[in-house]
């Protein structure tokens, strides 16, 4: 079959296009016919070695599919041949990826795709998505009620994350250009802040006189300092993004406020946090309320292509998705 693959860690031209085998599925596992994939800037961690996982080469890169059933095994109850699938966690933790004409899939990390959602939009949200249910309630606890911050809200991350606060009962402060405040709000935010204002952090204590409950930035800037001021009693930073980042922590500020800090990636997600998230995922997709905000579709053989455009800034914020069945 043909794949976009590495046969060592390194920079986007490792990754090749080419016939490599084809994935014999285990007891547990589901053969998936690949429609379309897509590439996160974790994708581009995981090549290069910035983000250690076992790995086995060649590997298959990408993480996310949408397909449909090709096999099922003697324990996948649930699914069958024909069924239209996806997956978000694949190509880590010795899994070979998506970017593939098939995959193989653990049945424990394979969740349907609902009836009359589209492919494209489908898996240019379910990343992202995913990320924001757990940067949100599996490590931020966030309640009905409670107030959130989410930094850099008209990205992909950020859109999901004020998409799923709102729809979860939680205020959502969102900050981003001034020119995507309208963007923001149609996702249900409350408050919109210009993330370039001087006075941001005034602002947001104006608006949100005891705190927030929750301050989620997917800009990666991670000032600590300025987000544990803002902080309501007992409120939780996530960190989320910013692989490089080296914050000051104001530890005493900090923990006067009974507050806290933690950071996750969704690699380390256990399977039955990934599937909680899918039911949400899945239920937001089917009303129709995660959709991309721009895509561009392209060849499998792109591969390359695209994680060079990525690690160069040259995207903002556009989801490029990697179709199997598009001329190479």
């Amino acid at each position: 079959m043909r794949a976009a693959f590495i046969e060592k860690l390194g920079p986007p031209e490792n990754i090749r296009y080419g016939e490599i085998p084809a994935p014999r599925p285990g007891p547990t596992d589901v053969l998936v016919d690949v429609t379309v994939t897509t590439v996160n800037p974790v994708d581009t961690f995981v090549r290069s070695g910035l983000f250690r996982t076992p790995a086995e080469f060649p590997l298959v890169v990408s993480r996310d599919l949408v397909g449909t059933v090709a096999a099922t095994g003697p324990s996948t109850p649930g699914f069958a041949v024909g069924d239209p699938v996806w997956s978000n966690s694949l190509g880590h933790g010795g899994r070979q990826g998506a970017a593939a004409e098939q995959a193989v899939v653990s049945a424990d990390r394979l969740y349907h795709l609902p009836e009359g959602v589209d492919p494209d939009e489908a898996v240019a949200m379910v990343h992202p998505a995913a990320t924001a249910h757990l940067g949100l309630f599996t490590h931020g606890r966030v309640r009905p009620g409670e107030t959130v911050l989410v930094g850099g809200a008209a990205g992909n991350v950020g859109g999901a994350l004020v998409v799923l606060a709102a729809e979860a009962g939680a205020r959502v402060i969102a900050t981003a250009s001034a020119e995507d405040a309208d963007y923001c709000r149609g996702l249900g935010a409350a408050e919109v802040l210009d993330y370039r204002d001087p006075e941001l952090a005034r602002r947001v204590r104006d608006i949100s006189p005891r705190g927030v409950d929750a301050h989620l930035d997917t800009s990666g800037s991670n000032d600590l300092a300025t987000a544990v001021d803002l902080l309501a009693p007992r409120g939780r930073i996530v960190l989320l993004a910013g692989a490089r980042s080296r914050p000051v922590l104001p530890a005493g500020a900090l923990y006067m406020k009974d507050c806290s800090i933690v950071g996750f990636v969704i690699s380390h997600a256990t399977s039955a946090e990934l599937a909680e998230a899918a039911t949400t995922v899945n239920r937001l997709l089917a009303a129709g309320r995660l959709r991309p905000r721009s895509t561009e579709v392209l060849p499998l053989s792109a591969a390359a292509d695209v994680h060079r455009r990525m690690e160069r800034g040259e995207l903002n914020g556009r989801r490029v998705l990697l179709r199997t069945g598009s001329a190479a």
